[in-house]
């Protein structure tokens, strides 16, 4: 596939809107530019709106209220009174910087908005103003920059989150409050993340430990919610025009990134359009670290034969390049006063990725591979939202989602010296339908319940090419074509005892299945059975307190479970896992699930320092995992021309993991604040023989620290980002051949070192239309690689960014 070339005009209009009486701007009392993002909201908080990326708001919705509250992190809470700003005629208000509390407004727990403070669970939060100034090529980057997600890269076309533990399909993903995760997403590292574009982001939330209650399966470590940008309406006759635009130039992989979003609103008619497309050449690591990590050859092909050719410069990651497009297009329509329409189309897509860690393995002093990479990743949502807001008898308010998402992926093999080249392509069919409820039923009463349903459909084929001479054959494809299914009530019960306690309960029922056929596969190597059928139930509860001690104390307890349904690629995936053995389908498999427990305190001092420290355990029962298996009594197969060991997913285990999450803001002025994350885990499951070992998606100690100043639209800010080692006798016993991504240590063993990066980033906003920003990232050029990654991160690097706005 041909690189893609994207060009990105540069485009600036004036703004057409005229202050309406109905619509206010926030702005930062200091700066006097607009605060993103604030909230507005009732008293008792059943109506919550959010300013847009100028700090304007239509407040419509509020009519019916005296009072309203403005919040923003980082600024004074503000009452302000309706009646008196209709009678001046104000239009704009000022927020002042503020000493830290504890409220904000968060979305991922029920998929409507509350307060941070009512919810008894940790929910990590990662604004725009933070993506603006980190510049993160990538989703994957993007949650990283919120100190408390781990991330994994098996390439630069990746990112595996790693949250308590858990990883992949452990892990669940929601776009604009639809389901990400399919059929396929598997156990090993997963980089479907991606696919987001961070360009249209208007905000991301991490909320913590099982969520299963609301989003049913794969909800077990965590549950990150990415919400996209979404169009306005102009708050009266005249039309609203504006737009964002970004260049981007980063020296460590010679990253070109430009991005561009418009959109034209109307009184009830807006529509909003994105354009990314990012182009990286091959990352550069770090100058001072372990020698194992330098790359000194690759393969090439040449007058018909592979060859090793040096490389010249060793810290050169060569075969790490790919190139990215995003589009994005939403149109939003008021039907009348009670209801809205909303509809979005996403699409991402990428060249050839290539899949690094493969690329460094070796067999007999040789290259084990010539090629391994994916195919282009694409992925395409069609979302249709109908809401509903109006008091009635079951409910307040009412969400309606339709959504169809298509993911089509590859992966595309060739060992060294062979001239077959094997290619398996899926494609993923995913259909969903949620209705979700809010119902406030009295004074300090709340009830969130919903209804969901998922379709999926998977389609794999695979073939083998000769290079030589050009014949294709069949070859065995990575999945069966399957059906999987999901369909789901529950509902979260919470009421506020007195002003200082709040219980929450849910509840949830879930049956799901599949159906898979593997009769294609018949042929390449002997199966158990040639069909497959699932039919189980899983029910799930949760139960939390929140103790507001004061206004500087609150304590919150949550006692959870989260459950993770067997899927496709469970069941009937056929792969080579590491060298010398193969992964065969296994359709007696069950649920597994996971018994959490936590507890968190947040302590204001003097409203300039805020501690927030979460303490959790997570039992994870009938863990699926890979173990030796046989087929027909065989305990090894021939596939892809090798004798390999047979494996299959299997529920051969328990797992526990254990560890604390702790946080501290502290606001030395108006104009200077300092944050820092610090996130410990450890845990263990049961190997083969009845041993212990540590489970393979724990992360080392890990976190950041930052020093933010603020003034006059200057922005500067000093960051490091650290993590633990872990030595050979931690690392999982399923890592400890991969020695192709380890440093080695002195007992000829490997293991995963300590690390470390020092990063200076600057932002000057020249107008309200125009800010540029430089960043300085790993300064003292560390050679590091994050635990279980198959690629060094970045070495010295410069990153230099225009945004303009219209």
């Amino acid at each position: 596939m041909k690189r893609l070339r994207l060009g990105l005009s540069v485009g600036f209009f004036f703004l057409l809107t005229l202050s309406q009486a109905q619509t206010i701007q926030i702005l930062d009392g200091q700066t006097k530019q607009g605060v993103a993002y604030a909230t507005l909201g009732s008293k008792d908080y059943a109506v919550i709106l959010s300013t847009d990326e100028k700090g304007k708001v239509e407040i419509d919705q509020l009519a019916a209220y005296d009072t309203i509250e403005v919040r923003s992190v980082g600024y004074q809470s503000l009452l302000l009174s309706l009646d008196e700003i209709r009678k001046s005629g104000k239009s704009i208000i000022y927020l002042q910087a503020a000493p830290l509390d504890m409220s904000a407004v968060v979305i991922s727990a029920t998929r409507w908005s509350q307060r941070r403070q009512d919810i008894p669970g940790r929910i990590s939060s990662i604004t725009p103003q933070e993506v603006a100034i980190q510049n993160p090529q990538t989703a994957a980057d993007l949650l990283n920059i919120g100190g408390e997600v781990f991330i994994q890269k098996s390439q630069l076309g990746g990112g595996s989150p790693m949250v308590r533990g858990f990883s992949a399909n452990r892990l669940l993903y929601t776009v604009d409050g639809v389901r990400m995760n399919t059929a396929i997403f598997r156990s090993g590292n997963l980089h479907n993340v991606i696919s987001i574009d961070p360009l249209s982001v208007a905000g991301t939330e991490v909320f913590f430990g099982p969520g299963s209650i609301v989003y049913g399966s794969d909800a077990i470590g965590a549950v990150m919610a990415f919400e996209t940008l979404k169009p306005e309406f102009s708050g009266g006759n005249d039309l609203l025009v504006k737009g964002n635009n970004l260049l981007r130039f980063s020296s460590a992989n010679e990253e070109f990134t430009g991005h561009l979003d418009f959109q034209i609103g109307g009184n009830k008619l807006s529509f909003l359009t994105s354009v990314s497309g990012s182009f990286f050449n091959d990352l550069k690591m770090g100058q001072i670290g372990p020698a194992e990590y330098l790359r000194h050859s690759h393969v090439v092909r040449a007058n018909g034969e592979d060859v090793i050719v040096p490389i010249a410069d060793p810290r050169i990651q060569v075969s790490t390049a790919y190139d990215q497009i995003n589009l994005m297009q939403k149109m939003r329509l008021q039907l009348n006063n009670y209801w809205e329409l909303e509809y979005g189309f996403h699409y991402s897509n990428t060249t050839n990725i290539p899949r690094y860690d493969r690329l460094t393995r070796t067999r007999n002093g040789q290259p084990r591979s010539a090629e391994w990479f994916y195919g282009p990743q694409k992925w395409q949502m069609n979302n249709l939202q109908l809401s509903h807001k109006k008091q009635s008898r079951f409910f307040d308010e009412m969400s309606i989602r339709l959504a169809h998402q298509l993911f089509e992926e590859s992966r595309i093999v060739r060992d060294f010296n062979d001239p077959i080249r094997y290619t398996q392509e899926e494609r993923v069919d995913a259909f969903s339908l949620n209705f979700d409820f809010n119902w406030q039923i009295g004074e300090g009463k709340q009830l969130f319940y919903g209804f969901e349903g998922i379709f999926n459909q998977v389609q794999s084929q695979a073939q083998q090419f000769n290079i030589d001479d050009e014949q294709m054959g069949p070859s065995a494809s990575r999945y069966p074509q399957s059906d999987w299914f999901s369909y789901a009530l529950y509902g979260t019960y919470q009421q506020r005892l007195n002003e200082q306690w709040l219980l929450q309960g849910g509840l949830r029922y879930t049956q799901f299945g599949l159906r898979s056929d593997f009769r294609s596969n018949a042929d390449f190597f002997p199966l158990p059975t040639l069909q497959a059928s699932l039919d189980q139930g899983a029910f799930n509860a949760n139960l939390g307190a929140v103790f507001q001690a004061s206004d500087q104390t609150s304590i919150n307890l949550n006692f959870s479970n989260g459950f993770r349904a067997p899927n496709v690629d469970d069941i009937g995936k056929v792969f080579d896992s590491e060298p010398g053995a193969v992964v065969v389908p296994n359709p007696d498999l069950d649920a597994e699930t996971a018994y959490n427990a936590e507890l968190g305190v947040t302590q204001m001092i003097q409203s300039k320092l805020r501690l927030n420290t979460s303490i959790y355990y997570t039992y994870l029962k009938n863990a699926m995992v890979r173990r030796d298996f046989q087929i027909n009594g065989r305990d090894s197969i021939e596939y892809n021309g090798f004798l390999s060991q047979v494996q299959a997913i299997q529920n051969a285990t328990n797992a526990y993991v254990y560890g604390f999450q702790f946080s501290a803001e502290y606001s030395i002025s108006a104009a200077l604040k300092t944050i820092m994350h610090f996130n410990f885990q450890r845990g263990e499951e049961e190997t083969e023989d009845r041993q212990r070992s540590a489970s393979r998606h724990i992360a080392p100690m890990f976190g950041d620290w930052r020093l933010t100043y603020q003034k006059n639209g200057l922005e500067l800010q000093v960051n490091t980002f650290f993590n633990g080692a872990i030595p050979f006798d931690r690392l999982p016993v399923s890592e400890r051949n991969k020695d192709h991504i380890y440093a080695i240590d002195e007992q000829g063993r490997p293991y995963a070192p300590a690390w470390y990066t020092l990063n200076l980033k600057a932002q000057y906003q020249i107008n309200q239309q125009f800010a540029v920003q430089v960043g300085l990232e790993n300064i003292t050029n560390q050679r590091y690689r994050p635990d279980s990654s198959g690629i060094a991160g970045a070495g010295r690097n410069l990153i230099l960014s225009f945004r303009a706005s219209f």
